[in-house]
This record gives C-alpha cells, sequence and structure tokens, in this order.
C-alpha cells in the first residue's frame, strides 16, 4: 500500500468539484463533498446542519425519507443527477494507470434487482473514520445488535437492540497493558493511528501505523498484550484475521507493509510463524481448514501459499493493479480477491488457472469483501457510495446493489448473517448502515 498519504487523499476528498457547489441553498453543502478528508479539528467546528440530520427507520424510509437524511427537496439538484455526477467524476486511485478501463472486457454481467438485505436504520450516534484511504477495515459485527468500529483515536461498540454507544478502548494517549506476556511492550504505545480493526468473539486486535499490535479482551478491563511488528521505516499493519488455530487454540494472522505476513499464538500471546514476502502485504486471509493462505498486496499477482511453511503454491493472475482485500467461502473451495483495477475476482482452489467470475465496481476500487457465515452471500465494497451483495450459492448471477453517498470504512455480516452494518464516512453525513436479512415472517417487524 501507498506509504505517504499526503497527495493521494485527495482521492478521497475527489468529490469538492462537482455540482453540489451549485446548490442554491449552499448551508448544506458549501465545501463539502460526500467522503471528503476531515480531520480531528473538523469535528469542532458548527456545522448549521449537524443538528439537523436525524437518524432514519426503515419505517421511515418507506414513507419516502432519503435513508442518510438528505434533504434533496430543498436542493437545485436531485438524487438521480447528483449520482450521475458521482459516477462520472469520482476519481479511483491506481498505483498502475487505466487498470480499471483495460479490466472492463472480462467483467461478468450480472442481473441487479436481488433483494437480499432490507434497511433497517441508519444512525448517526456513530461516526467511523478513516485515516488510510487503501485501508477499510474498520467495522466488525460481533452479532446482529453489536458492531465496533474506528472513530478517530477511540474504538468503540454500537448496539443497535438499546442504540446506545460506548468507547471500548481509547488510543490517543498512552496504552500499556495490564497484563504480562513474554515478548509484551510492556511500556505500551502513546497516540496510536489505528489502521485496521478485527474483532472476534470477544477478542479485539487493533493494528497501527507504525506496526503496532493491540489485542485486546472485551470481557477483561485494560489491555491485555501489546507488541510492535517491527521497527523499520515501512511498518503499517494493513490487516487482521483472528482465527480458530486446528488445535483449539485462537490465533491472529497480522499483514504487514515491510512484507511480512505474521502468525500469533494468543494463548502463549508469541509470535509462531513469521513469513516474508517481496512486495508490501495488503491484506490475508486463512481457508476454513486452516492449510492455506490468499494473500495479495503490491503486485498484481496474488499468492495461495501454504499456512505451514509459507511456500507459494501458486499465483493468482488476472488483476491489474494492486488488491487490498480478499476472502474465502465457508466451503473452503472458492475464495475472492479485490484490486484497484475495480474488480472482485472469484477463484477456485480446484483450478487457478484462471478467475471463475470477474465482478465490476461502480467507482473504485474493491477495498472490503466478506461472505455470510452460510456461504450464501458476498458483499463487496467500493471505496465509496455502494456496496454490492452477491447471491454466491447461485453462482454470482444476481445482485443488490445498495446505493448511497459517502466513503465506506467498512463492511460486517453479523455472525448469524441476520445483520449487515456498512460504515460511512462523511463530515456531514457520515453514519451507520444497518440492513438485515430478508426473510418471509418479515410482518414480525411490527414487534
Amino acid at each position: 500500500m501507498s506509504e505517504n498519504q499526503g497527495d493521494e487523499m485527495e482521492y478521497v476528498a475527489n468529490a469538492d468539484d462537482n455540482e453540489m457547489a451549485d446548490v442554491e441553498d449552499d448551508i448544506y453543502f458549501r465545501g463539502r463533498g460526500f467522503g471528503e478528508s476531515d480531520s480531528d479539528d473538523d469535528d469542532d467546528e458548527y456545522d448549521p446542519l449537524e443538528n439537523r440530520i436525524t437518524d432514519t427507520t426503515a419505517s421511515e424510509a418507506r414513507r419516502g425519507k432519503d435513508i442518510q437524511g438528505i434533504p434533496w427537496d430543498r436542493l437545485s439538484i436531485s438524487r438521480e443527477k447528483y449520482r450521475q455526477t458521482r459516477l462520472e467524476q469520482y476519481k479511483n486511485y491506481e498505483n498502475i494507470p487505466q487498470s480499471g478501463e483495460r479490466s472492463e472486457k472480462e467483467c461478468k454481467s450480472t442481473k441487479k434487482g436481488g433483494m437480499y438485505y432490507d434497511f433497517w436504520q441508519n444512525t448517526r450516534s456513530v461516526k467511523s473514520t478513516i485515516l488510510h484511504f487503501q485501508l477499510r477495515n474498520l467495522v466488525w459485527s460481533t452479532s446482529k445488535h453489536d458492531v465496533y468500529l474506528v472513530s478517530h483515536y477511540s474504538i468503540v461498540h454500537w448496539s443497535s437492540l438499546n442504540s446506545k454507544r460506548s468507547e471500548v478502548l481509547n488510543v490517543q494517549g498512552h496504552v500499556a497493558p495490564c497484563e504480562k506476556h513474554p515478548g509484551s511492550l510492556l511500556e505500551g504505545f502513546t497516540q496510536t493511528q489505528i489502521s485496521t480493526l478485527a474483532v472476534r468473539d470477544k477478542l479485539l486486535i487493533a493494528g497501527g501505523f507504525q506496526g503496532e499490535l493491540i489485542c485486546k479482551y472485551l470481557d477483561r478491563p485494560g489491555v491485555s498484550f501489546c507488541s510492535r511488528t517491527t521497527y523499520e521505516d515501512n511498518a503499517i499493519t494493513n490487516a487482521v484475521e483472528i482465527y480458530e488455530h486446528p488445535s483449539g487454540a485462537v490465533h491472529f494472522m497480522a499483514s504487514n507493509n515491510d512484507g511480512g505476513v505474521r502468525d500469533f499464538d494468543l494463548e502463549r500471546f508469541q509470535l509462531s510463524k513469521h513469513f516474508c514476502f517481496p512486495w508490501p502485504v495488503n491484506h490475508t486471509s486463512l481457508s476454513p481448514d486452516s492449510k492455506l493462505i490468499a494473500i495479495v498486496g503490491d503486485n498484481p499477482e496474488g499468492l495461495l501459499v501454504d499456512s505451514q511453511s509459507g511456500k507459494t503454491i501458486t499465483s493468482l493472475c488476472g488483476h491489474l493493479d494492486y488488491s487490498f482485500a480478499s476472502a474465502w467461502h465457508p466451503d473452503g473451495r472458492i475464495f475472492a480477491t479485490g484490486n484497484q483495477d475495480k474488480t472482485c475476482r472469484v477463484w477456485d482452489v480446484r483450478n487457478l488457472s484462471q478467475s471463475v467470475a470477474v465482478l465490476k465496481g461502480n467507482l473504485g476500487a474493491i477495498r472490503s469483501i466478506r461472505f455470510t457465515s452460510d456461504g450464501q452471500f458476498m458483499a463487496m465494497a467500493e471505496p465509496a457510495d455502494f456496496v454490492h451483495v452477491y447471491d454466491a450459492k447461485h453462482g454470482f448471477e444476481k445482485e443488490q446493489e445498495i446505493d448511497f453517498f459517502g466513503e465506506i470504512s467498512g463492511v460486517s455480516f453479523s455472525p448469524d448473517t441476520e445483520s449487515l452494518f456498512i460504515g460511512v464516512w462523511d463530515r456531514t453525513y457520515g453514519s451507520l448502515l444497518q440492513y438485515n436479512r430478508r426473510r418471509n415472517y418479515m410482518y414480525l417487524d411490527c414487534l
């Protein structure tokens, strides 16, 4: 991934010059593009719209209210016109020029109109943020009512059941482990910039820009373990995956910009494996049987490697730019990779000579991919505005396109598949979207 953010952050804030600048009632949008980059100080500025935007429920949306509370009837541009403007003007970040254009010829034609998840609510009580424009794994659900996300220096928990927000961890000040384990940095860290997040069951792991790893059990006070993967300058922790080792122990795997993939045993809080690759590793995914690792990074070709030895089994050829997302289907045969060439490629381990499907985004890179635990659906998130939910059970032939405005900090299905959470990063309309799985007994909503 890109080590320096300065110039590249324009790709997060590229909506500045669109037609919203011509809105007659520009008190709502003056100087504000959806997904505009934001600093911590901006939160202190007076926003005349901030107190006017309310949460949106499913019943209100059915009566015609915009799911994000955007007052289109008061603006000089319609939603449809602004959507077209975004599609025409959004600037996708590419490390390899024209990769998005060149990938189009291989893309699979899918049927739109699927309805797998219904809008349930949009809450503005929690606002997720993004610190690096290429890293979008900052939202994690542990149940259909519980979700964790990053908001500046805080990791917060949101309960949709009782509509309560609580801070789980604040890393703006000094954070140090309260438990003693071999290899743990007892001095801890100060002002950690969170680059990635993973939460599973009662375990939360945050990765930082300087290679920091912070482990916290949600049912214990304080932090259990702190470590730094490397002291090199190019140290960003790009992704973390928590999994259960075949031995029954809980492990996690960290992907770093120094080309390292490190496996930690959380029973002993020790590094158990360290594999090195010739380019920055942006994301890794372990197969359900724990035998294979899909590895993607700053190289158009991904890798499938042996999880015990780290040896490459085969290269994954087809993408035209750098990749930042990967995920395995629960059956262990299918996995997917997301790339800055605007595509998600689906692979079958039984024949890796080519991908079995190439799925195309609308605006830009595929930055996050998730499968439901039952294997029925796959969600892929673009950097902004669109999350696509595919019917994986029937060959990715049909999709539901979730359409909104704003940069996407992350997507997460609940473990029971009942909920889909989407973090939206925007100075004015930042929020958390929740969609619930469509069932035949939706009449029970009234309860």
